[in-house]
């Protein structure tokens, strides 16, 4: 199972997460494209690093709310929606290129990305953007009971699928993310490292109620936008890397 981690969120003065310390422990950086977070310049050193430490890049694109940090969902039409995720992209794609590095894939952030696994409509535009971008790109989004349904869906229009879970979320019944307003949302830091084990010896995890629910995952989300979440991160690589053999 690959890590993947939200970086280049810094902007300007503004300095968010870890980036140097997290990207040599993980295989995929989602970069911030600037709607929500990052800069050219962030963008430009982030690249950098991922090259240097051999991480695939993939294109981290939201709602235009800097001032929410694309948390706060928008009435986007379809088409919004298709014509901001080729901007974001291709500003990504290009400043790769310029740096040496292959953008492989999107992954959606905050709201947008909530909104991708809530509502149909939202899942169909992002999946439209990347089958009409002018180079095959593939698409991340969460491991949930309807993957099957997910990856129907993307495979129909030529979109590539890989799927994700997330270490340090608590899980309802129903395979959704346990919302950040009610307690016990966020793991401890026992808890995260005891559902990354279960998740690579059994392929399931344990939800909120006690149920154990099985998970097909390509790849697990970590964050490190503190020095505990990267102190995690290394603990987290070394149980993947020994459930790898």
């Amino acid at each position: 199972m690959f890590l993947n981690c939200d970086l280049g969120e810094s902007f300007g003065a503004w300095t968010m997460g870890l980036d140097a310390e997290v990207m040599p422990y993980i295989d995929q950086a989602n970069v911030a494209t600037g709607f929500h977070a990052g800069d050219p310049v962030v963008m430009r050193r982030t690249l950098k690093m991922a090259k240097d430490h051999g991480v695939t890049v993939g294109a981290h694109p939201a709602y235009p709310d800097l001032g929410g940090f694309g948390r706060r969902s928008m009435a986007c039409s379809p088409e919004e929606i298709i014509a901001s995720l080729h901007y974001q992209v291709a500003a990504m794609d290009g400043m790769a290129q310029v740096a040496g590095v292959e953008l492989r894939y999107v992954k959606p952030h905050g709201a947008l990305y909530n909104d991708m696994m809530a509502k149909d409509e939202v899942r169909a535009a992002i999946i439209e953007a990347l089958a009409s971008y002018h180079r095959p790109l593939a698409l991340m989004l969460q491991a949930t009971p309807a993957v099957e349904q997910h990856r129907a869906e993307a495979e129909a229009a030529g979109v590539e699928t890989w799927f994700e879970a997330f270490a340090d979320r608590c899980y309802t019944d129903d395979g959704k993310l346990l919302s950040r307003r009610l307690e016990g949302a966020v793991h401890t830091r026992d808890k995260m490292l005891a559902q990354v084990e279960q998740l690579c010896d059994k392929g399931t995890l344990t939800t909120v109620n006690g149920i154990e629910l099985p998970i097909s995952a390509d790849t697990l989300c970590v964050h490190g936008d503190n020095a505990e979440g990267v102190a995690a991160i290394r603990d987290i690589r070394a149980l993947v890397d020994q459930a790898a053999g």
